[in-house]
């Protein structure tokens, strides 16, 4: 760290680390811990069944629900995932050197903006 008084303080120039690069997540293994974290919870509740009061046994059918809904995501975060690799090299492929990428819909309508001094009441 540079010291109060340094040149390169005095002079406003103060390097600073480059960031790191952003990581991502590795989505499959964040699905699957929490899985397996409802299903020892629906194993522990299953356990102490009968010590739970008669109100509170509706947490098994939560943790069997979580564990459900973790299996689908088992199976469904690698075919997101594969969608929207997909949809960026279509955009990759379509998109002009130039950069430049149209907001164009196929639209037919035609507003004020686009046609100045023009109205689009009737």
């Amino acid at each position: 760290m540079n010291h109060p008084d340094s040149p390169a303080r005095r002079a406003g120039h103060v390097q600073r680390p480059a960031p790191p690069p952003p990581r991502e997540a590795d989505d499959r293994l964040v699905t699957a811990v929490i899985t397996a974290a409802w299903a020892a919870a629906f194993v522990v509740l299953l356990i102490a069944r009968d010590a739970l009061p008669a109100g509170s046994r509706w947490w098994l059918w939560t943790c069997a629900t979580g564990f459900g809904m973790g299996l689908f995501g088992l199976w469904y975060v690698p075919v997101l995932k594969r969608g929207r690799a997909r949809a960026a090299a279509a955009r990759q492929v379509s998109a002009p050197e130039s950069g430049y990428v149209s907001r164009d819909s196929g639209s037919k309508t035609v507003s004020s903006t686009e046609t100045p001094g023009s109205s689009t009441r009737s």
